[in-house]
């Protein structure tokens, strides 16, 4: 690989495939049936010092979840930037509140005003 290509990416190590293989062949690829979700939970809580976490599909899910949690809904407001992935606002509405898009500054992609 020279200067000029850039690298491939996602890269994954030989575990990590080995790891998601396991748990193809095994027939029990999900949440409910397997158990990769919940030792992940638990093990991932622990190396962060709390009680529980929790696995969610993606990243749009997570910011519904903590949207959610906040109380955030119906007749609220949230502030989001317009550079970024459409999940961004996608997961404020997806809650009934209403993404309000900041300026933002276009080289440092700070929030201006």
């Amino acid at each position: 690989m020279s200067l000029s290509t850039p690298p491939s990416w996602p890269i994954y190590a030989e575990d990590e495939r080995e790891a998601v293989e396991r748990v193809l062949c095994s027939g029990k690829s999900n949440y409910w049936t397997g158990e990769e979700g919940k030792s992940f939970e638990q093990e991932f809580a622990q190396w962060c010092g709390i009680s529980h976490g929790l696995c969610v599909f993606n990243g749009t899910v997570a910011l519904e979840l903590a949207l959610r949690a906040c109380g955030i809904g119906t007749g609220d407001e949230v502030i989001v930037t317009p550079r970024s992935f459409l999940a961004s606002a996608a997961a404020v509405v997806a809650v009934g509140a209403t993404p309000v898009f900041a300026d933002v500054d276009s080289t440092s992609g700070n929030i201006t005003a």
